[in-house]
């Protein structure tokens, strides 16, 4: 039988030096495509998260405080976008990018003006243009994430006399 050789430990002393960053490299950019993928879809439901609950918001017909209610519903759904909303705008006007539109649920023509808002029509807040510029591009040439979200529902009656001003 062949008798095996050992290897003297002082040939060994570096090869920790050169196979740790060997090996961290390539965890290290698993770990933040990871991260930023999580970020990435995050932004997206928080986007569309607010848009939902714009439209929850539209559909009761109510006002903030000095606001008419399209004012006021693109400051519920900025408000649901813990401020995300001017990064992902490519202006860093976030406020421009809310589009709040009503259609007439018979002929599904977009109505405006006085009355657009009123119970049974149909509303629909979306956000659109929005990119989110990956925090790694692995690629040197790799786009931002570019994405719109939007949501409708059927107004509601309102209990008070008249429909708020727009």
């Amino acid at each position: 039988m062949g008798e095996r050789k050992r290897m003297n430990p002082s040939r060994r002393r570096g090869s920790v030096l050169v196979e740790g960053p060997l090996a961290l490299l390539p965890l290290l950019a698993i770990l933040f495509a990871v991260v930023d993928l999580s970020v990435a879809l995050f932004v997206k439901n928080m986007a569309q998260f607010a848009v939902a609950q714009g439209v929850r918001y539209a559909i009761t017909s109510q006002t903030l405080a000095g606001m008419g209610q399209d004012a006021s519903i693109k400051a519920v759904v900025k408000g649901y976008t813990l401020g995300f909303l001017d990064c992902l705008s490519p202006d860093h006007i976030g406020g421009n990018r809310i589009a709040i539109t009503y259609y007439d649920p018979v002929t599904l023509a977009a109505v405006a003006g006085v009355g657009s808002n009123t119970g049974g029509n149909i509303v629909v807040v979306s956000a659109t243009g929005l990119s989110w510029a990956w925090m790694m591009p692995l690629l040197n040439n790799s786009a931002p994430l570019a994405f719109s979200v939007s949501s409708a529902a059927i107004m509601e009656a309102t209990p008070i006399a008249g429909v708020p001003a727009r």
